[in-house]
């Protein structure tokens, strides 16, 4: 249900705790106890039949004698009268509840089922059970058992952990550090983290967000959910379990290599999360975080009275893969001015042991001005010559200072004072100054958010097209699949992956496939006289692991060696695997690249986020080197080459001595077919391409094995894949009411160019009627928002010119929460109007809008739009003007009638890639 009543539960006006007690200990009055200590201005009533009062407060028998209806109910009742108490509250009308009793159960029959089934049926919305509560500072609401009370603050914490929650309230309280909101979300019987995601992303008092992780329930969700909210805010999360998953047998390198964490990192990743690995280095991003530090680049300036402690931060910012900050002539010279003689003279900066306050103060002012250094680490060591407090006491006046003529430096400020006691860490507290115990931990800190801001680039990162070099041939892949299917067979034999990988362009060895020995040999016959060695494997579909049964010869190269061969890989196959069928053998030329890498690439199946594109070093020892990375398909180029870049085996790719480099984009393109292959044919379970040859020629797959089932699960899309990929099967034609047409397709992140372009096109009255405000000038961080969708939630068709590709027109669709309702806009080149251009794409829209499932469609409509307005009274829209703004009109379409059925528009849509393979035409 996503965020759909969640600003009642969050922020209620009125509260009631069912299962309020006296008792000492008990979760009943520790809740009330904190509800009433936290100052909520709302109602507060206590139900429970027990009591006549309870600490105080009178207490009501039922909900239904309440004076009022409460918007969230706090529950710590036992588990079985929780079933009666929901319905009741759902009888008389309460928003949400939070559950903090455990003991429901799960799955069918069980007492959640039952809770889960009655709130769903009345909009209820429901967190836990067998949590901590939830806390909202700034709405005074502590609806927990948690032992402190939070402060007010702009971080947001969401916990599948009620004693993480707790940790982190008792943490933040010694740093002074506050939350714009806490849930502990227990056994996620409705709310879940995807929703609390959602809810935040759009909190304007929320600046970053914290998530204590252990599994994620709904793939789809959670990653569209995750990517939408890591666009518009920092979202670190820290994942338990990270060795529960031990190795595993596997049929192929892929899924052997593909471990549950290194999958839950890969999707972290693909989303554009802050992945940190426990709490410690959690608590130090929300110290930076809390501040609302976010660095502007990777180079950091030290200051310290101890060299070595300089050193050792140095090296710990180099191996992390930070910059020291190179100091410009200038600053060194205002250094000098400012420093005694014999001071460093280089990054760290040491202003020896005896320095006091104001040398630091000196010192730190002129590293502020210095345009080569994003952030200014200030360590102290104590001594007796001068003293901590003092020096703490300067520097961060100096911040404060500073803070009132620039209002960012204080986000560049960092300090680690050795030894502190409890008032310089008050010091810095009060002065916002982020600090830290050691080096070490600040170090680590600034580049975490140093990670964090490179995410958010890569996330906004146009990609190059590939759509004029890639056209893989599905109907013909699913022709190969479908056949070993309808056999029964859960692997494609070689002949079958040399015809798969042709229809995506993966370049792979010939094989030809023989009977018997003599067969071999004929078959060998037309490589051999090219002066080729040959390969002669055994063929047979029950073998995956053909080296493991001593089938597998090699540097053939007469006819009577390869009918020798032939016959030995069979004979040695029967021996080892009697059970297996053996068709007979397989013949390879034997390609010989002299200074070839080998790689590995391949798919893999995960029970939670489905396919993974697995890339590494290749060749039979693979589990042992494990050198490899993981990520979540679909893939476009950037994606690609940042998986290529997180392998040792990357670095082989350039050239070095007399080796030629492998060229640059080869392999992260074939790394996009495989994934491309992975979101059109969900029955491709797992592969494996182990070795991939790369040259300076390009790439060969030496050896395959692919496995194939019919998938248990799909999503929306009739796909497996997490990130929902690119809906090819809505790309077409319109047919215009004048009798010309334009190409239709969804838009892609790669498409910038393109739209930017187009709006150069459009004149200024319109792109203000679209955007409400006179636009001049378009960022790539705007166009980026048009352009990388998440499929799962938004569309954007775009109007091409089939003469030319240039877009002349498009129209947007994005839908809410519940994927209940949509809002759309619309944009058309400004010299073509008047030719039924805006009536086809908004029925085309519509179309795609019902195919979803969405139940209306709505926009905001400038009133002196007649045009616009007219076209959605034609089709069937309702229309009110807003009544706080006159200016706009607000239009919606309920998508459920079956007049859009009857609107009779000359709409063509050629479907050239469809579920089938087949081309459809639809009017």
């Amino acid at each position: 249900m996503s965020t759909f009543g969640l600003e009642r539960v969050l922020s209620p006006r009125t509260v009631a705790l069912v299962g309020g007690s006296s008792r000492p200990s008990s979760l009943g009055l520790a809740v009330l106890m904190n509800l009433k200590a936290y100052g909520f201005s709302g109602r507060i009533a206590v139900v429970n039949p027990n009591y006549t009062a309870i600490d105080g407060e009178v207490t009501f028998p039922d909900l239904k004698s309440l004076p009022f209806v409460p918007d969230l109910l706090a529950i710590t009742a036992p588990a079985t009268a929780i079933p009666g108490i929901i319905s009741d509250a759902a009888a008389v009308g309460v928003a949400g509840a939070v559950i903090l009793s455990s003991g429901l159960g799960h799955g069918a029959g069980s007492l959640a089922e039952t809770v889960a089934r009655t709130a769903r049926m009345h909009g209820m919305r429901l967190i836990g059970p067998n949590c901590l509560g939830v806390m909202v500072p700034r709405a005074k609401l502590n609806a927990s058992f948690a032992a402190h009370q939070p402060a007010e603050g702009r971080l947001a914490l969401i916990s599948q952990s009620g004693a993480i929650a707790a940790a982190m309230i008792e943490w933040a309280a010694e740093r002074r550090l506050g939350f714009s909101g806490i849930v502990s979300i227990g056994d996620q019987l409705d709310v879940d983290v995807a929703d609390l995601l959602d809810y935040f992303a759009q909190d304007d008092h929320t600046n970053a967000i914290l998530l204590y992780l252990e599994a994620v329930q709904d793939a789809r969700k959670f990653m569209s959910a995750a990517r939408a909210a890591a666009r518009l805010k920092p979202l670190i999360v820290v994942k338990a379990g990270r060795m529960a998953q031990g190795a595993k047998a596997a049929a192929t390198h892929t899924g052997a290599l593909a471990g549950s964490d290194a999958v839950y990192d890969a999707a972290f990743r693909r989303a554009g999360m802050l992945r940190v690995y426990d709490l410690r280095e959690l608590f130090d991003c929300a110290e930076l975080l809390g501040r609302g530090f976010v660095p502007h680049g990777n180079r950091l300036s030290i200051l310290t009275n101890g060299g070595g402690l300089g050193i050792l931060a140095i090296d710990r910012l180099v191996e992390l893969g930070g910059v020291p900050a190179s100091l410009s002539a200038e600053t060194i010279a205002a250094l000098d001015r400012v420093l005694p003689q014999g001071w460093s003279r280089a990054n760290p900066i040491d202003i020896s042991g005896d320095a006091d306050a104001a040398r630091y103060v000196s010192a730190l002012g002129v590293l502020l001005e210095d345009a080569n250094s994003d952030a200014v680490l200030v360590m102290n060591v104590e001594t007796a010559v001068a003293p901590t407090e003092g020096i703490a006491d300067a520097v961060a006046q100096c911040v404060r200072d500073r803070r009132a003529r620039k209002s960012d430096v204080a986000a560049l400020v960092l300090a680690s004072w050795d030894g502190a006691d409890e008032r310089t860490a008050a010091t810095f507290e009060a002065a916002r100054v982020p600090h830290f115990p050691t080096e070490d931990d600040a170090v680590r800190a600034f580049m975490y958010l140093v990670r964090y801001r490179e995410a958010s680039i890569a996330l906004a990162a146009t990609p190059p097209s590939i759509a004029s070099t890639f056209a893989p041939e599905t109907v013909a892949a699913r022709r190969v699949i479908a056949k070993a299917l309808s056999e029964g067979r859960g692997w494609l034999d070689p002949v079958e992956i040399v015809a798969l990988f042709k229809a995506y362009d993966i370049p792979i060895v010939p094989t030809v496939a023989a009977c018997g020995a003599d067969d071999a040999a004929d078959k060998a016959a037309p490589f051999l006289a090219q002066g080729l060695a040959v390969a002669v494997k055994v063929f047979s579909r029950d073998i995956s692991h053909k080296s493991d049964v001593g089938g597998v010869i090699l540097g053939l190269r007469t006819r009577e060696r390869v009918a020798e061969a032939a016959r030995a890989v069979l004979l040695r196959a029967r021996n080892a695997r009697p059970d297996a069928v053996l068709q007979g053998v397989t013949i390879q030329p034997m390609i010989e690249r002299r200074a070839a890498r080998e790689l590995l690439l391949g798919i893999a199946d995960d029970p939670t986020f489905g396919p993974v594109i697995v890339f590494g070093r290749g060749g039979t020892a693979v589990e042992v080197i494990n050198d490899k990375a993981l990520a979540l398909p679909p893939l476009d180029m950037n994606l690609a080459r940042d998986l290529v870049s997180r392998t040792r085996v990357s670095r082989l790719l350039a050239a070095y001595r007399d080796v030629p480099a492998v060229p640059a984009e080869v392999v992260p393109l074939t790394l996009v077919k495989l994934a491309q292959m992975a979101a059109d044919i969900p029955e491709v379970a797992e592969l494996d391409i182990n070795p991939l040859l790369a040259d300076e020629t390009g790439v060969l797959a030496l050896d395959a094995r692919v496995a194939v089932r019919k998938p248990a699960r799909l999503f929306a899309g009739q796909t497996r894949l997490a990130v929902r990929p690119y809906p090819s099967q809505w790309e077409g034609e319109l047919a215009l009411r004048d009798g010309s047409r334009v190409v239709i397709r969804p838009l892609r992140p790669e498409d910038e160019p393109m739209v930017e372009s187009f709006f150069r096109r459009v004149t200024a009255d319109d792109l203000r009627l679209r955007f409400f405000q006179a636009m001049k000038n378009f960022s790539h961080a705007f166009v980026a928002r048009l352009t990388q969708l998440d499929y799962a939630r938004a569309m954007v068709f775009a109007a091409l010119d089939p003469s030319t590709g240039a877009m002349v027109g498009a129209v947007q669709l994005h839908s809410d929460s519940l994927y209940e309702n949509a809002e759309y806009a619309i944009l058309l080149q400004s010299d073509l109007k008047g030719r039924g251009f805006g009536w086809a794409l908004m029925q085309l829209l519509i179309q795609y809008a019902r195919s979803e499932g969405l139940k209306r469609l709505s926009g905001e409509v400038l009133a002196e739009n007649t045009t616009m307005l007219n076209m959605c009274h034609e089709l069937g829209f309702t229309a009110v003007t807003e009544p706080t703004d006159h200016r706009i009109v607000n239009v919606v379409l309920d998508l459920s009638l079956s007049a859009v059925d009857a609107l009779g528009a000359d709409i063509l849509i050629r479907r050239s890639r469809d579920q089938s393979g087949v081309t459809a035409t639809i009017r």
